[in-house]
């Protein structure tokens, strides 16, 4: 096995390397490194979840890559509860109101689904786009773990021990109610205070949950399904330690029934209890947690005495990590319907691209994911990265960061050939609507020293861009060119705007390049101002361009602004643009 060493890179993924194989080395020395992810398929498995799941995947990989064997367990908590009917959810409607607290996977799927039943119709979504990714995992369907008695004698052990777990989530049940919550903060604070409280509802499901106390009878840390209408509505109304005889009640239906836990398997520990049972269970090292845990009371917080004072084990390492947001979207939640999900992401940018954006981030800064026009910026800053890289000028966390965007231990990523500017080819595929034989004529010229001479060597960036147009770009923001010149524009026009349109098409030949045409759009106000093609731009000279391209935009797509003018010139073809200018 490899040394571990300490890196001198200044990323946080090193470090935490560093940290969790030492850590590792100390409770396990020579066992396989674990670290773990928790996922709910209660509904779409949105780009927030994705966090819970690439912080561990990428320090799992650099350990690897140190050549230790790590585990990345990540457990589809999908015995866990139906909670609520996510809206904006294709295929479902209230009806689905009526499987309330059955576990997901006894939830039938949405309709037309090809799954068997609810949690695994969003478990596959998510396990092509890991896939994608290439996160490399050992996937735990809990489901599997509780029905087959895995955790038989963890239950009966916490079962045992529950005045121990009831004394510790005691020092936790202190919570004020919201009037006191409230009370000496101004509207504005409590305004705040109420919104992060619903953040943290929101983020995690299970946090959600009760922690079995209430119960006339005493604390359970157990949960039974009930034998005849499947959901979680019971109470246990006595247990019986040394046979192990657990009666309860079915609040919802009315159905009682008597068990030996020694035997049973329709019923899980409460999450308060379940998760670090778990860390116990697998000798779980690294485990990072969202912010919604950091509170007192929390599930990250209590469950680290319960896994030390009931379970004998020791809580994982790990970051509380930052929520992610959409660009123009509220933070996310899988309760609400219509977030968008990895594999939404996946469909207009490339994998690399969306590993980086999780990698050059610390887990505790928050960061956005963009779906509108800020997409083209950030693969620019991408693209800029790759060339740095490339010629040496690279920052070492940066390098680190990109080697940890394109690929993993196992090798690299697909990535597109000739990876072409993203907002280039969005502009071509708005103007083309997708037709093959004009976007590779366009993108052929581009550089006509080295033509594109097959599309494929442009995908699958390019395909991402037209994904980008077709389904994020709203109708009325879409590019048209004209069909016909517009008289009345070019019959207004003074001597010096018909000089500007007749230098422009006199040099469209000798610039038929992006290049070239960007040199010719940005030279002309040039030429007309008496300068040198080179001149440094003054302010005088940025408004006379300004109004000499929203000429050109009037004239070839009837608005005052639009793609890029070269890509747009390419993209309507020369002869075209002489037709539209009036020349």
């Amino acid at each position: 096995m490899a040394q571990s060493q300490s890196s001198t890179e200044t990323d946080w993924v090193s470090r935490f390397a560093d940290d969790v194989i030492a850590e590792s080395e100390r409770r396990a020395p020579g066992k396989p490194v674990v670290v773990a992810s928790g996922l709910s398929p209660s509904g779409p498995i949105h780009l927030g979840n994705l966090r819970e799941v690439m912080t561990p995947h990428l320090v799992a990989d650099e350990i690897r890559r140190r050549g230790y064997t790590v585990r990345h367990l990540i457990s589809w908590d999908d015995y866990d509860r139906y909670r609520k009917v996510p809206g904006g959810v294709p295929g479902v409607d209230e009806s689905w109101a009526e499987h309330i607290g059955k576990p997901l996977t006894s939830v039938p799927a949405p309709a037309g689904s090809t799954y068997p039943n609810w949690a695994e119709h969003f478990k596959a979504a998510m396990t092509a786009a890991l896939d994608e990714l290439g996160v490399e995992y050992d996937g735990i369907s809990q489901t599997e773990q509780y029905t087959v008695g895995a955790y038989r004698e963890q239950i009966l052990h916490a079962m045992k021990h529950r005045a121990d777990i009831d004394a510790v989530l005691d020092r936790y049940r202190t919570k004020k109610d919201p009037a006191a919550a409230g009370k000496g903060k101004k509207p504005q604070q409590q305004k705040k205070v109420d919104e992060a409280e619903l953040e943290a509802e929101a983020g995690s499901g299970a946090a959600g949950e009760d922690d079995g106390s209430g119960g006339s009878a005493g604390y359970f840390p157990y949960k039974p399904y009930c034998g005849n209408c499947e959901k979680d509505l019971t109470t246990v109304t006595s247990y019986d330690d040394d046979s192990t005889e657990l009666n309860y009640t079915c609040t919802s239906c009315g159905f009682a029934e008597t068990v030996r836990l020694s035997e049973f398997n329709r019923g899980k520990l409460v999450w308060k209890v379940d998760w670090p049972m778990r860390w116990a269970y697998e000798g779980v090292i690294f485990e990072p947690s969202g912010v919604d845990h950091s509170s007192p009371g929390s599930s990250f917080v209590v469950g680290g005495q319960i896994v030390r004072e009931v379970f004998d084990g020791v809580q994982p390492i790990g970051p509380m990590y930052a929520f992610v947001g959409i660009s123009g979207m509220a933070k996310m939640s899988s309760s609400k319907g219509g977030v968008p999900t990895p594999a939404d992401a996946l469909k207009i940018m490339e994998a690399p691209l969306l590993r980086w954006l999780y990698a050059r981030r610390k887990p505790n800064q928050s960061f956005k994911i963009a779906f509108d026009q800020e997409i083209q910026r950030l693969y620019d800053e991408w693209d800029s990265l790759a060339r740095k890289v490339a010629d040496g000028s690279v920052l070492s966390a940066d390098a680190a960061a990109y080697a940890r965007a394109i690929g993993t231990a196992a090798g690299e990523l697909p990535r597109t050939p000739r990876p072409l500017p993203y907002r280039t080819l969005a502009s071509v595929v708005d103007i083309t609507a997708g037709h093959d034989e004009q976007t590779l004529r366009i993108l052929s010229e581009l550089d006509p020293e080295n033509p594109l001479t097959s599309l494929d060597e442009a995908r699958p960036r390019l395909d991402r861009a037209e994904n980008w147009i077709t389904s994020q770009v709203p109708a009325e923001a879409r590019t048209i060119v004209r069909g016909e010149p517009d008289k009345e524009l070019l019959g207004s026009l003074d001597e010096q705007g018909r000089q500007s349109l007749r230098l422009l098409v006199e040099g469209l030949d000798s610039h038929w390049s992006l290049d070239g045409l960007t040199t010719l759009v940005y030279g002309v106000p040039k030429i007309l101002a008496g300068l040198e093609p080179d001149a440094k731009p003054t302010p005088e000279l940025k408004a006379a361009q300004r109004s000499f391209f929203a000429l050109l935009y009037r004239l070839l797509v009837s608005r005052d602004t639009g793609p890029r003018l070269p890509t747009l010139l390419l993209a309507v073809g020369a002869d075209r643009v002489r037709m539209l200018l009036g020349a």
